[in-house]
């Protein structure tokens, strides 16, 4: 009985083969790499050593195609970590400077589930640039399961970029949002038309420089351009653009009923 069982299992993992431990392995990689670059704890000599070995792990599980050829690409992202650093300190500062209720930008560090997706988005980010598959990806959707945040490494996301709360935010992969934005919770940048064959295609918004856009709002389409110094109110459901200096809100009406009958 059990042979059968085992001989239908490993007949669905040969057509499918998924590598949970490099799912594993990205993970430990993503979060290593955030306290590398933060933790006044842990050594950044014995850190950046152990990531290159998790990297060249991770990368020969998925691309077996160039296993054990030279690991240029984590050369490459090594050369990264400087504009990364003064990227991410732009997302720090920003956060701090907007959030009343923030004391300090150690908190911000510690504590900010936005920052915290901000900078896992803004590492894999690089890696997608570089063409390494699938690893970017995990390591958003590492910071997607801890945060509740949602950002593609594929979205363009310019610099001292806010997300406050972030609960339910979700970034699609053409998305492209320009310096300064502000996003609240379950914001969602997504695609007006979910199809396959609209892959290589741009389907989610641009939102230009200085936008603030509040909890809840959905703004479809790659057509969709959200002008600068625009905001956009809570609620809202956008699927065509809005010019610069717009203010947009949704206008809903309360009905307040007795239960008494007179």
């Amino acid at each position: 009985m059990n042979s059968d069982l085992i001989k239908v299992i490993n007949q669905h993992k040969e057509t499918i083969k998924v590598s949970m431990t490099l799912k594993e392995d990205s993970q430990r990689f993503t979060k290593l790499l955030f306290k590398a670059f933060y933790d006044c704890d842990t050594n950044a000599e014995e850190a950046l050593i152990e990531l290159e070995s998790l990297f060249i792990t991770i990368r020969n599980n998925a691309c077996p195609e160039i296993k054990d050829l030279p690991c240029k690409l984590w050369g490459d992202f090594k050369d990264k970590i400087p504009d990364l650093y003064s990227s991410l300190k732009k997302d720090a500062e920003a956060i701090f400077n907007n959030d009343p209720a923030s004391q300090s930008i150690e908190e911000i560090y510690l504590a900010y589930p936005g920052f915290f997706a901000i900078s896992i988005y803004r590492m894999a980010r690089v890696f997608y640039k570089l063409n390494l598959p699938l690893i970017p990806r995990l390591m958003t959707e590492y910071a997607h399961s801890i945060t509740g945040i949602d950002i593609h490494p594929g979205a363009d996301i310019g610099a001292s970029f806010f997300i406050d709360h972030g609960t339910g935010v979700v970034i699609g992969e053409t998305t492209e949002i320009y310096n300064n934005v502000k996003v609240y919770q379950g914001v969602t940048l997504g695609a007006l038309t979910v199809k396959k064959e609209y892959q290589d295609t741009k389907r989610h918004p641009t939102i230009k420089q200085n936008v603030t856009i509040y909890a809840n709002a959905t703004i479809l389409g790659g057509d969709t351009v959200i002008g600068e110094n625009s905001v956009i109110g809570g609620n809202t459901w956008l699927t065509e653009s809005v010019p610069e200096n717009s203010i947009v809100t949704h206008n809903h009406q309360v009905e307040i009923f007795s239960k008494t009958k007179k």
